[in-house]
């Protein structure tokens, strides 16, 4: 099972889930969320993990980034998704296992590329 029906099944009981032909990736809001249903499974599955990160952390409309309380709270959620998908102790069971590239580390965990760079920026282990 990919991480995109690992969550799916996991939060299937607290928030409804639905994929669209939408604009964006992803909308959380009101104990829904919508995917882009586009994407492949490993987009969605990081995409999904950051608007569920929005219904764990998040509160009130924060669409209008240019809110510094909303852009920290968008960050929270990004963070919590990282945490979520990408716990730090994961990359470095990868890495001793020879998946060292972050190709390598997408792949090994069915997870978006950029999603990967991204959190090992968070976590302080890329520094680009």
């Amino acid at each position: 099972m990919c991480k995109y029906d690992d969550l799916l099944a996991e939060y299937d009981d607290r928030l409804y889930i639905e994929e669209h032909d939408m604009k964006n990736d992803g909308l959380y809001a009101d104990g829904c969320v919508w995917i882009n249903g586009k994407m492949p499974n490993a987009r969605k599955a990081c995409i999904l993990a950051e608007e569920i990160g929005h219904y764990e952390t998040s509160f009130g409309d924060i669409l209008d980034q240019r809110n510094p309380n909303n852009e920290k709270q968008e960050h929270k959620a990004r963070r919590w998704a990282f945490e979520k998908l990408l716990p730090e102790e994961n990359i470095y069971l990868a890495a001793m296992n020879g998946y060292v590239t972050t190709w390598d580390i997408a792949e090994f965990f069915e997870l978006d590329e950029e999603f990967v760079k991204a959190a090992l920026k968070y976590y302080g282990i890329l520094d680009v």
